[in-house]
């Protein structure tokens, strides 16, 4: 799970907001370690109510016609999307959450239907994708162990990074509080974490060069998401999505770096064309 990084002043604004955020952050930790540690139904059943929340609060940050019977299309779209992710059924996922995701923009009406769609996609790309890499024969839980290490280690990281070294923001017109040094030493901490976790959990075979640069470009997309959904905020004029998590906001504000790097690896997976698209990220 990811975050909003680095949301107050770069340098110098203190770590007013750290003890409510490590509160929070810790018990989803543990939930989400829990779940992947036993997998199956218990996984899938996680990561479904997760995909929830995000289709909720995205259909609520673009308001419009006809919100619940969205949030009620983009819920069946993420069920058969984990359902069809446990299955490896990439193209039946992809078509059935193009159709709901059709279905959501044509309730919205006129000015949110692109919108409205959008959400329904993004909730259901996460549901999918999550589900189908811890799925995959012999390396899936390390495939999600692997990512989880990529995108925490990038979020903390770039925490601190940013507040304790400051420094030029990197897009002040999307992300007021993000700088250059949180997000570098993000993304190369990130990596090196996720490198360690394949090192530890697969081998020292698996800890290669050409892991270590799929965990570096996972980290780079992580970070992109959390700029995708600092946009997206800030389009319609909100600070956090929700306030279902005590310090952090909602559910997307804490899944938006994941759902981008676990779509990116599913991606990966599925262009290799190998059986198993969680060893594709270690084997080359």
């Amino acid at each position: 799970m990811s975050g909003a990084v680095e949301k107050g002043p770069a340098k110098g604004g203190g770590f007013a907001d750290l003890g409510p955020r490590v509160a929070s952050a810790v018990v989803l930790v543990a939930v989400a370690v829990v779940t992947l540690y036993l997998g199956g139904d218990v996984f899938a059943a996680f990561w479904l109510v997760a995909g929830f929340a995000v289709n909720w609060e995205w259909q609520g940050l673009v308001g419009g016609e006809r919100r619940m019977a969205r949030v009620i299309a983009g819920g069946a779209a993420v069920a058969a999307a984990a359902a069809f992710g446990r299955y490896g059924l990439a193209g039946v996922a992809a078509l059935e959450i193009a159709v709901f995701a059709a279905i959501a923009a044509i309730l919205a009406g006129a000015g949110s239907r692109v919108w409205a769609a959008t959400g329904v996609v993004y909730a259901g790309v996460l549901t999918f994708s999550v589900c189908w890499l811890r799925e995959s024969p012999d390396f899936g839980a390390l495939a999600i162990g692997f990512l989880f290490a990529i995108v925490w280690g990038t979020d903390i990281f770039a925490y601190f990074g940013g507040r304790l070294i400051g420094g030029p923001k990197l897009w002040p017109r999307v992300s007021a509080g993000k700088t250059w040094s949180g997000t570098i030493t993000g993304v190369v901490s990130g990596a090196l974490l996720g490198l360690a976790t394949a090192y530890v959990a697969g081998g020292p075979s698996l800890a290669s060069l050409p892991t270590f640069m799929v965990a570096l470009a996972t980290a780079a997309i992580s970070q992109m998401g959390d700029l995708f959904e600092s946009s997206v905020k800030r389009r319609f004029g909100v600070k956090d999505s929700s306030q279902l998590i005590p310090g952090h906001g909602g559910v997307m504000d804490r899944l938006d770096g994941f759902i981008f790097a676990c779509a990116f690896a599913a991606a990966l997976g599925l262009a290799r064309g190998n059986p198993s698209a969680a060893a594709n990220l270690f084997f080359w």
